[in-house]
């Protein structure tokens, strides 16, 4: 269980690196191209910036999800995980947290998948969050384009 905790640890730093590394380029990108000088942003520039932040956040959690299929392949009970294949879609059903069960680890990779589910949850909260964030500026800019009501 120790080795475990510790592989599992390891990928927990790994993944919340490329995390780090992919959303913080993707706000400084989105930044230096689709904000004006006053720090406001088009409104028909919005719906580009959102899509490629799902798009971008969506490639992160892949490439972490495939991180963990590589290292379940590379441990002792890859067996249980026949191909990369399976080893991926066991992956992403638990890093999910979907939890299908139609793939179960023995008892020396539980914690391990345990650990990825844990990863994976903190994981698409900081991606909700960052996704929150960008649709809050996006809102806050669209309010200083509109023209103020004439009251009588």
């Amino acid at each position: 269980m120790l080795i475990q905790s510790l592989i599992g640890a390891a990928l927990i730093a790994a993944t919340v690196v490329i995390h780090a590394v992919g959303t913080t380029y993707w706000v400084s990108y989105l930044g230096r191209h689709f904000m004006l000088e006053d720090g406001r942003v088009e409104t028909r520039k919005s719906f580009r910036i959102l899509i490629g932040t799902g798009l971008v956040l969506a490639a992160l959690h892949t490439v972490q999800i495939m991180l963990w299929a590589v290292v379940y392949r590379n441990l002792e009970y890859a067996g249980e995980l026949d191909t990369f294949e399976t080893a991926v879609y066991f992956s992403f059903v638990t890093f999910t947290t979907l939890g299908y069960g139609d793939i179960t680890l023995s008892e020396a990779g539980r914690v391990l998948s345990g650990i990825q589910a844990l990863n994976g949850i903190l994981l698409v909260g900081w991606s909700t969050a960052v996704l929150f964030a960008i649709v809050q500026k996006l809102w806050q800019s669209n309010q200083s384009l509109r023209i103020p009501a004439h009251k009588e």
